[in-house]
């Protein structure tokens, strides 16, 4: 990722182009030692091609993706949701109970009361 993101700054910087050169630069100006097989591959998949495009075509890739953990259709979610709204009271009881075992635990002090 940090090589991409390397040639990316690089063509920000107004630089079409970048060689391994380059890439190699912005790396170092950070501290960071490159891998130049790595710099090597990035440059050439990149190569002759727009950045603007690829970021255009990345974008219509991730949002084909979906991105959810919800039910498909309203009437399965709420009654899950009921459900769910049931146990809430039950579980924070549990949680308080803990809390005041731990509490018991460390004798009264906390580390970040």
């Amino acid at each position: 990722m940090r090589y991409v993101a390397a040639y990316l700054l690089a063509v920000l910087g107004g630089n079409e182009s970048p060689s391994n050169a380059d890439i190699e630069k912005i790396l170092s100006s950070v501290g960071i030692e490159a891998d130049s097989a790595r710099v090597t591959k990035v440059v050439s998949e990149l190569k002759g091609k727009s950045v603007e495009e690829l970021i255009a075509s990345g974008r219509e890739k991730l949002s084909s993706m979906p991105a959810g953990g919800g039910a498909a259709s309203g009437a399965p979610a709420a009654a899950g949701g009921a459900a769910a709204a049931a146990a809430a009271p039950a579980a924070e009881k549990k949680e308080k109970k803990e809390e005041s075992e731990s509490e018991d635990d460390d004798m009264g002090f906390g580390l970040f009361e």
